[in-house]
């Protein structure tokens, strides 16, 4: 028996299913039962498993491996949602509402039509579905998204190169905060810190445990620290967090001040804190005000839908 993990399109949240195909593996055009109706996906990844357990036991089963007549039917539903996103634009623009269609999507069997759209605010939709539903004869959902998920529906290429985490393979969101770019020693410039969506970028969430630990084993500018060697007590200058080392401003006999660099596991201090609030500088405190800022756009109506 194998629990199987399946991702639809647009890069979405990974369902599983249970499967007993000997040909089930990775990358996998899959036919399964979601949510909206069947649906074709792919295959992310395969446990085979002696026994289902208990917390899995409402797995439902794969379906079947996709045909070659389902891959062209789902071809077919892709130039469906060309015309389908068109003929949409045309009616938010008759009906004069404040939105922005970003993506039109059809469910596997053509049942329900998904209209993805962001907005800075609610938006009354209700005429809007009723002359949807008269041109295409089936189910219309309207979806608001925020635009993290805008983002990740279209795509695109982040500061590093790589094509955007949220698109290639974050299934879901993990919460991003400003204390962990202040944790990582970056910039708190928005410029530098948000992605394309203008958001705080996911990556930040990466190290984060990382960083918290090697953090946690250095002590804070200005701190007084003592030589383990010859007892000599000096106050930290600068830390660099990943070679785990300390500059000291020591004063030598002949009380000339100097400045050396140590292995933290040369010096003896009291471990720092990291429960307290952040110490920011007056610049450091305007530039978060202005994340916050950010931040506080993402909390608008999203998730609203109306079939």
């Amino acid at each position: 028996m194998q629990i199987v993990g399946v991702r639809f399109r647009r890069a979405g949240k990974i369902h599983e299913y249970v499967s007993n195909m000997p040909d089930m593996a990775k990358n996998k055009r899959v036919i399964v039962e979601a949510v909206w109706g069947l649906e074709i996906g792919t295959v992310v990844f395969v446990n085979e498993v002696e026994s289902l357990p208990e917390e899995k036991s409402g797995l439902k089963p794969v379906i079947r491996v996709a045909t070659a007549q389902d891959l062209e039917k789902e071809g077919k539903n892709r130039e469906k949602e060309k015309t389908a996103y068109k003929i949409a634009e045309e009616k938010i623009k008759k009906h004069g509402l404040a939105m922005k269609l970003v993506a039109v999507e059809y469910t596997f069997d053509a049942n329900k039509i998904l209209f993805y759209f962001t907005a800075d605010n609610r938006v009354d939709f209700r005429e809007l579905v009723k002359d949807l539903a008269s041109v295409f004869h089936t189910r219309i959902e309207l979806r608001q998204i925020g635009v993290r998920d805008e983002t990740k529906i279209l795509g695109g290429v982040g500061v590093c190169g790589r094509v955007l985490c949220c698109h290639s393979y974050l299934s879901e969101f993990q919460p991003v905060s400003i204390r962990m770019a202040k944790e990582q020693n970056l910039s708190l410039n928005p410029t530098k810190i948000s992605g394309i969506c203008g958001r705080l970028m996911c990556c930040l969430n990466n190290e984060q445990t990382t960083y918290e630990y090697l953090n946690s084993r250095l002590p804070s500018v200005g701190d007084h620290v003592t030589i383990k060697a010859d007892g000599i007590r000096g106050t930290v200058q600068s830390v660099n967090v990943l070679r785990q080392t300390v500059k000291v401003l020591v004063t030598s006999d002949d009380d000339d001040p100097d400045v050396r660099d140590f292995p933290v596991e040369e010096l003896s201090f009291t471990p720092r804190h990291r429960k307290g609030k952040m110490k920011l500088s007056a610049e450091e405190m305007k530039e978060m005000k202005d994340l916050e800022v950010l931040e506080q756009k993402e909390k608008h109506a999203e998730g609203s839908k109306l079939e």
